[in-house]
């Protein structure tokens, strides 16, 4: 089970969308209600062209392809364009149900963590599902309160917010 971690370019809009869809479907179920997640993940498992096209987010490609995992990182905000010297985000982090726990989100954020330290950022923040708050965990990150994320004036998504100082 080989793959290759690579810039992520706007033509892959399609393949991770359906990553994001496979991987937050499987995953999340047990960790929020099933009606919660109907409403929803179709906000949740579209690409973001801006961040497809961003020179900052990746893709792990199988040996056959396929997109197996995607993550990213972005000095601004998510849904702003408020920046903070020396601070990033962690963005739109999956892992295709069949390939996680081999080290694919791994080395999306190993390369993540290289290239924001390039840049001078010395921590990162994410906003993590409940499913994946101890994946954050194991690399360092901690949690740093209970949020509510806004989807849309009737949904929010219960999740956590970590921190994680680069070394």
């Amino acid at each position: 089970m080989t793959y290759i971690v690579r810039l992520s370019a706007p033509s892959d809009a399609d393949a991770v969308s359906a990553l994001l869809a496979a991987s937050y479907s499987t995953l999340l179920e047990p960790h929020y209600e099933k009606a919660l997640l109907e409403r929803a993940l179709p906000f949740m498992t579209k690409a973001n062209p801006t961040l497809l096209a961003s020179g900052a987010f990746y893709v792990a490609q199988s040996s056959h392809g396929e997109l197996i995992g995607c993550g990213g990182w972005s000095l601004e905000r998510p849904g702003t364009a408020k920046i903070i010297p020396r601070e990033a985000h962690i963005r739109h982090f999956a892992t295709h149900p069949g390939w996680t726990r081999l080290g694919v989100a791994r080395s999306i954020m190993n390369r993540c963590c290289m290239e924001a330290k390039a840049r001078d950022v010395s921590e990162l923040h994410c906003c993590s599902t409940f499913a994946a708050e101890n994946f954050y965990r194991a690399l360092g990150f901690k949690t740093v309160a209970g949020a509510d994320i806004p989807l849309d004036s009737q949904v929010s998504f219960p999740a956590v917010l970590m921190r994680h100082a680069l070394p």
